[in-house]
């Protein structure tokens, strides 16, 4: 298998660096033998947008760049989609989850194959709340395993309950 690259794409706050961390961790639980998670942010402060990467692959990986060319773009906040061109850089064939009651067509994106799931109404329906806010990079991570195949959703689950 090629490497797959995963762009996150949320704001401070919502858990896309720790969503990017617990895929890989996923992906290495899975057998991927090549994991890679890191943030790229500076100094913004909650609801910032922010953006962290993901890498997996069958063999170990050299790159040490961000995520430029994704196969796979997560959108925690659907807001971010007015003024951030989340599509940049999408693979031919490539991947767009997004968290949003919206179905796929309304939110009209011009590239890639687009899955909705409601991620914060999920979120508030089982009480993943901290400091009153929903809780999404975990409802996340369940919509990518499902969207894209690349981990299991029983290793998902393992991973989440280990880290809390």
């Amino acid at each position: 298998m090629k490497m797959i690259e995963i762009r996150w794409h949320g704001r401070g706050g919502q858990g896309g660096v720790t969503a990017a961390e617990l895929l890989a961790k996923a992906a290495y639980v899975d057998g991927y033998k090549g994991v890679q998670a890191f943030p790229f942010f500076g100094a913004e402060r909650r609801g910032a947008a922010v953006k962290s990467f993901t890498r997996i692959s069958d063999e170990e990986i050299n790159v040490r760049s961000q995520v430029y060319t994704p196969n796979v773009v997560a959108v925690l906040d659907s807001t971010l989609l007015d003024f951030v061109d989340v599509t940049e850089g999408l693979k031919e064939g490539g991947k767009v989850i997004v968290n949003s009651p919206k179905s796929p067509k309304e939110l009209d994106l011009a590239t890639g194959h687009v899955y909705t799931y409601d991620g914060t109404g999920i979120a508030l329906k089982l009480g993943l709340l901290v400091a009153g806010l929903p809780v999404v990079n975990t409802t996340m991570l369940g919509a990518f395993a499902k969207a894209t195949g690349l981990v299991k959703i029983e290793t998902v689950q393992k991973i989440i309950c280990e880290n809390w």
